[in-house]
């Protein structure tokens, strides 16, 4: 079903009645949306919904398959939709993404996001932190964009944590972190100090007041936070070309990236194993 804004789709309540987690993905361009898509549905969400650009055209099966809104993405920020959509869906779990963005949680080839959202709800948890690795192609001579999901490479090192302090305070905010890493880190200087963070909740429950910022934080501090007071909590990864992208289309950096590889890099195995070995996620306590 297609809408042409947010708000026609809100009206009809479809969100409030989906029976599990829900999944929103913002189209920023034409590269590997049905890939995004298709990865999605196979993670076990009860309803996605796409903003999409008009000159995006869909296969038949994702187009019933999914909810698309119309959605310029240069004039309305992603942020303010997902405000709109916590407002019309209070209590049910919500994800967001980008195209050419995919979710990774622990043991996510046998396990549903159903699973990890009744996980989260048993440990008393509203958010679960999400780390955005970077992927990137193999050989930027052949995949201009930075893109290849067939030849799909990622850092296997080089990922660190500050603590993040309070913007009024400087008290260190308890259990939180900033997290950097992967091409950001290494081409920081193409890359504006608010965009160099990889830590996204992406991964939380609606509830009334909660809001989400442009930065990807919540006005609720404990839905910022990586683990409760007692123990470690799950947390996923969402790996994600968007960088990548961003780095070779952008004309400022283009002409000065010939390589987006280095002695860090290894080949992503699109499989949660590896994010596991390389300790980008853990499963808390979740066996």
């Amino acid at each position: 079903m297609r809408y042409p804004d947010l708000n026609s789709f809100l009206k009809t309540n479809r969100l409030a009645k989906a029976k599990g987690p829900i999944a929103l993905i913002f189209v920023e361009d034409l590269i590997e949306v049905d890939s995004t898509i298709r990865h999605h549905l196979d993670q076990g969400f009860a309803q996605i919904v796409i903003f999409a650009p008009l000159e995006l055209n869909l296969p038949r099966d994702l187009t019933e398959a999914v909810v698309r809104i119309d959605y310029n993405f240069t004039k309305t920020n992603a942020h303010e939709q997902i405000n709109m959509v916590i407002k019309a869906a209070i209590g049910s779990w919500i994800y967001y993404c980008f195209n050419a963005e995919y979710l990774f949680f622990p043991f996510c080839e046998t396990r549903s996001i159903k699973d990890v959202t009744t996980f989260l709800s048993e440990e008393r948890r509203d958010s679960a932190l999400c780390y955005v690795i970077d992927l990137y192609a193999e050989d930027l001579s052949k995949f201009e964009t930075g893109v290849s999901r067939e030849r799909a490479m990622m850092d296997k090192s080089g990922y660190y944590a500050l603590a993040r302090p309070d913007p009024v305070t400087d008290v260190h905010l308890d259990r939180q972190l900033d997290f950097f890493g992967g091409l950001r880190w290494r081409f920081e200087e193409h890359v504006s100090p608010s965009k160099r963070r990889i830590d996204r909740v992406g991964i939380f429950r609606a509830a009334a007041g909660l809001e989400i910022t442009e930065d990807h934080r919540f006005n609720v501090e404990e839905y910022n936070t990586y683990a409760c007071e007692w123990h470690n909590n799950l947390t996923a990864t969402i790996c994600s070309f968007r960088t990548a992208k961003a780095l070779k289309l952008n004309p400022g950096s283009t002409f000065e990236i010939y390589d987006f590889q280095w002695h860090g890099s290894t080949q992503f195995k699109w499989d949660s194993q590896q994010l596991m070995n390389l300790g980008l996620m853990e499963p808390g306590q979740w066996f």
